[in-house]
């Protein structure tokens, strides 16, 4: 008994405390703290305290650690059950050996087994040098894991610290990514690496740091200010998830009335169509107690997405962003929405879609990076899509990006518009200019110009480009005041719990990647 008390106190110590105390001066937090400011008090059952290394070479048989670098096992968040590992940097650095990565593989097998949630903590070095191919095999051994969980379990990744070289391929095969400014950053290559290749001379911090990741690359979904925040949002996160692919989220208790009108919406849009407005307020006003999770907020503005609760119903919103490029849809707007709007559809949580787009970003930058096949990917998220899906068009909702945001055709569910809604090939002035091509170059002076275009553009938008011409055809279910958005979206969601739509048997579709 007291060698077994022995044994784990020195295996709570990690690589000692002169190195708990380094990592601490850093801002951050060790493998085991995670543990526990992450999980119910009490909660969290450990596996293989007792492993070591299995290295001698280099002089590793001088350096063995209970735990080897990786802390592991299984817990709760709020009474549900979550299978974690936390990388100790205390302990050579939370380099990846052969061991390290066999304790997690075991508790992503675990996890899958049971049907619960994986979440893996992120501060390490990289691949333990000294074993050579024997920690390059960990790490495909973790991937492969990470592809078989996909859209069966939620994975969540945290970088708390570096995460550098191959390590950074298991985040980006997770659901999503938490980061916190300043203290932790991931690159396939750093800067030493980047200065003896390129020249270019670069700091971990502008190459792969918090910032870059959620405002530039698109890698990272949540930026905490500190570990502490990265936390609680891995917590909230989890909240509107369900446990695994087989169940249903997670229902709030809910106190916000059901029937809850705002009169403010009745005006939200602006007169002019060219008037810019907040699709944020939107969201706010209608969610249960107007709360909202944004994911990668800083990434491609021109589109929100996140979660919500509708009368506790868990909900994914996506939705056109009119104060950023108009609210055009370009190829990370394209990609940031096809990616939620699939993790959604894996995971049985119900898609509102608000509508207010122009069009796709036009311009030769757009269409050489592919903007066709970007925007085929969201075309594809939501015509697979098979949960319930409430699209409600608030303004402008034309020509090809119309039909890509959860049209009526693409399998929506419930289409909603609002009387401001404009559903046309494309804007009134654009169509006037194309319909009247001969007469306005007949036109020499620019002032009667402007007027033949404005007069005929107003005809245009009263006979075309109106919600009563869609809801004739039935692409519009129907035509709703807007302080009763929240009202409609709810009764509609509680319709469809019981919806059932089946996509042909298949191996797996061909997304146009």
């Amino acid at each position: 008994m007291k060698r077994l008390i022995a044994e784990r106190e020195k295996a709570r110590l990690g690589g000692g405390e002169k190195r708990i105390e380094a990592q601490h001066k850093k801002g951050k937090f060790t493998a085991r703290e995670r543990v526990d400011m992450l999980l119910d008090e009490g909660s969290f059952e450990e596996y293989d305290m007792f492993v070591t290394h299995r290295t001698t070479d280099f002089g590793l048989d001088k350096e063995q650690y209970l735990s080897d670098g990786v802390i592991t096992g299984h817990g709760t968040i709020d009474g549900r059950s979550v299978y974690i590992f936390s990388q100790d940097f205390t302990v050579l650095g939370g380099s990846l050996s052969e061991t390290n990565a066999l304790k997690i593989c075991k508790v992503m097998d675990q996890a899958m087994k049971v049907g619960a949630p994986l979440i893996g903590i992120n501060d390490s070095g990289g691949a333990r040098i000294q074993e050579g191919v024997r920690s390059l095999s960990g790490y495909a051994s973790i991937f492969q894991r990470n592809i078989m969980a996909s859209g069966v379990i939620p994975q969540i990744s945290a970088i708390f610290g570096p995460c550098a070289g191959g390590a950074v391929y298991s985040p980006a095969l997770t659901d999503f990514v938490v980061m916190a400014e300043k203290t932790s950053y991931m690159f396939v290559t750093g800067p030493k690496v980047v200065k003896t290749v390129t020249g270019e001379t670069i700091t971990d911090e502008d190459l792969g740091g918090a910032t870059v990741h959620s405002t530039k690359s698109g890698v990272t979904h949540f930026v905490g200010a500190n570990e502490t925040e990265g936390i609680l949002l891995i917590k909230k996160l989890l909240s509107y998830l369900p446990q695994n692919n087989l169940e249903e989220p997670p229902l709030a208790v809910c106190s916000d009335p059901a029937d809850r009108m705002d009169e403010k919406l009745n005006t939200i849009i602006p007169d002019k169509p060219s008037i810019p407005y907040d699709v944020k307020d939107i969201i706010h006003s209608i969610a249960d107690n107007g709360e909202f999770l944004e994911v990668q907020r800083q990434y491609a503005r021109n589109i929100v997405v996140g979660f919500v609760t509708f009368n506790g119903i868990s909900t994914g919103i996506v939705a056109n962003q009119p104060n950023f490029l108009a609210g055009c849809l370009d190829i990370n707007a394209s990609r940031k929405a096809a990616r939620f709007v699939r993790f959604c559809d894996a995971f049985n949580i119900p898609i509102v879609t608000l509508v207010d787009v122009p069009g796709f970003l036009p311009g030769s930058a757009q269409e050489f990076e592919g903007i066709i096949s970007n925007g085929a990917k969201l075309i594809f998220a939501y015509g697979e899509a098979t949960v319930p899906k409430i699209t409600i068009i608030l303004r402008k909702a034309y020509g090809g990006a119309y039909i890509v945001m959860s049209s009526k055709q693409l399998r929506g569910d419930v289409n909603y518009a609002w009387p401001t809604a404009e559903i046309a090939v494309m804007g009134p002035i654009g169509a006037i200019e194309v319909l009247y091509n001969r007469d306005l170059k007949a036109i020499k002076n620019p002032e009667e110009r402007a007027k033949f275009v404005s007069d005929n553009a107003t005809e245009y938008r009263e006979k075309f480009s109106n919600p009563y011409e869609a809801a004739k055809y039935g692409y519009i279910d129907d035509i709703i005041e807007p302080r009763n958005t929240r009202f409609r979206i709810i009764r509609a969601l509680q319709t469809l719990s019981t919806k059932k739509d089946v996509n042909p048997p298949k191996k797996h579709s061909t997304l146009p990647l």
